[in-house]
């Protein structure tokens, strides 16, 4: 049985100033997003696109500003709304203290398409070929926020056989009770996995929206299962038929994703 190493959450410490691994796990989600997409951008409709002048090097970097914006909005808001919307309604000048910790993924997702639909009618683009392009480059930031999900030794998951060799104890939750490093799962599935079968698909030409669909397909589906490892938040426990709110929150986005790719076949014009 293993102990969670306790890491120290301040990584660099310089007088006054402190920077935490959990912000450089968001630097280095944002630094590989970048990367990737530029990158992307030698894929299909995309390199094309890049010799007639429509796309560059610059989308990339204005994607990237505008997407922090919506991540960290929606992510915080979200969470507000999602998991403690009682609490922050008698506070609601709480929702600002984003220091306090408190981001949920499927808020920070809506406000990137918040944020993508803007971006796109800024530039007279199709909202659906703007996240098809980013939707491949998301999963690797994904995975660099369950790593720094694993160092702070949050968001420890359920229960497990005491025989199970990489059964975990984290001393954070109160308990010696050995658990799933579901983090690790989460980085294994939402992370790698999704980035691999998302990277491979998206090389090739796809209609209009195809690649979107897949992202809230595969992203849904892999969290919906990781969920079952991942202790339930303290406060919510299981809600209706014994899901998460995790869960929850990713059906209607399997739903959604599904939808879009059967809009997606009937739609013959190329993502571009």
């Amino acid at each position: 049985m293993l102990i969670h190493p306790q890491f120290d959450p301040v990584a660099l410490a310089i007088g006054p100033l402190a920077v935490h691994w959990y912000g450089i796990s968001y630097l280095a989600a944002f630094v590989l997003f970048v990367l990737l997409a530029r990158r992307r951008l030698n894929h299909p409709p995309y390199a094309a696109l890049q010799a007639q002048g429509l796309w560059s090097v610059q989308d990339v970097d204005d994607l990237m500003s505008w997407g922090v914006f919506g991540v960290v909005l929606g992510g915080r808001i979200g969470y507000c709304l999602f998991y403690k919307p009682a609490y922050y309604a008698e506070h609601p000048l709480e929702v600002l203290y984003v220091w306090q910790g408190g981001m949920s993924f499927h808020g920070g997702m809506l406000g990137v398409i918040a944020a993508m639909a803007l971006l796109a009618w800024q530039r007279g683009r199709h909202w659906l070929q703007v996240t098809d392009f980013i939707a491949p480059c998301v999963p690797t930031g994904l995975a660099a926020g369950r790593v720094g999900n694993f160092i702070n030794g949050e968001l420890w998951g359920r229960a497990a056989d005491v025989n199970q060799p990489w059964a975990m104890v984290f001393p954070q939750s109160g308990s010696l009770l050995p658990r799933h490093p579901s983090q690790i799962y989460q980085f294994l599935l939402e992370g790698l996995l999704l980035f691999a079968v998302l990277w491979w698909l998206a090389r090739k030409p796809r209609p209009l929206g195809w690649v979107s669909g897949a992202f809230l397909i595969g992203y849904g589906s892999l969290r919906f299962i990781a969920e079952y490892f991942r202790e339930p938040d303290a406060h919510l426990g299981l809600l209706a038929l014994g899901l998460s709110m995790g869960q929850w929150l990713c059906v209607p986005m399997v739903l959604m994703g599904v939808g879009m790719m059967l809009w997606s076949k009937r739609n013959p014009a190329p993502e571009g």
